[in-house]
């Protein structure tokens, strides 16, 4: 009993605990009721959300809350693991303050896919229950079925017996066929504003091309100065 209460209160191990007594506590608020399921969710993706953050990461349909939680325990379950086998063995001293940080960031970075993954497999079942996933499906892709007057009826493209309604602004209507992305929810109306999924670029496309032009324009820059000296 004290080799595990030492060695979860040992660092890094002691940020993961803190982390997972919080995500007890909150969990045994849902079962009370006093907390909701979407205590983290937004009624649309523009503004720098967690929620939108965590749809940048392939979190989308399931709510932010479960998708944290699902995080937490895998990446806690790896820093467990370089915790026994790697640092804990090692006489590191002072080394182990920033190989533990090094730990913390490597854990929720191999987690990230993990429990993305395992999040996925969640969605037909979520969907099940439109009342915890109306907020929760921004940043899903939708197929548009049915085009009227006043919007369209689009089928998730994971769950096609999952309809949502579609409402959209001149410039920006849905077409028939067309696949777009659920960016706004509308909770007068029930119905979601989308954009098309070429006009769609999450957060992690973005930095990925954002990164790919400095090193670009850094090579450029090393290259033109290289051309400009002088030649033995």
């Amino acid at each position: 009993m004290n080799t595990l209460t030492s060695l979860a209160l040992s660092f890094p191990l002691i940020v993961f605990t803190l982390l997972l007594g919080l995500l007890v506590v909150y969990w045994l608020l849902v079962v009370l009721r006093l907390a909701p399921v979407e205590l983290f969710e937004r009624d649309s993706l523009r503004n720098d959300t967690l929620a939108s953050a965590l749809v940048s990461l392939g979190f989308a349909g399931v709510p932010a809350s479960l998708a944290l939680s699902m995080l937490v325990i895998l990446a806690s379950l790896l820093a467990l693991v370089a915790e026994v086998a790697v640092l804990g063995p090692l006489p590191l001293g002072l080394f182990r303050v920033p190989l533990g940080m090094a730990v913390i960031w490597a854990a929720f970075a191999l987690a990230s896919p993990l429990a993305s993954g395992a999040c996925r497999r969640l969605h037909r079942r979520l969907h099940r229950h439109p009342s915890l996933s109306r907020r929760c499906l921004l940043g899903e892709r939708v197929r548009v079925m049915r085009v009227d007057d006043e919007g369209a009826v689009a089928e998730l493209g994971d769950d096609p017996g999952r309809e949502v309604r579609l409402l959209g602004k001149a410039g920006n209507r849905p077409s028939l066929g067309d696949t777009r992305v659920l960016v706004k929810y509308l909770a007068g109306q029930e119905a979601y504003r989308s954009v098309r999924e070429e006009d769609y670029l999450d957060a992690r496309t973005r930095l990925v091309r954002l990164h790919l032009l400095e090193r670009h324009e850094r090579a450029t820059q090393e290259s033109r100065h290289g051309d400009s000296r002088p030649s033995a």
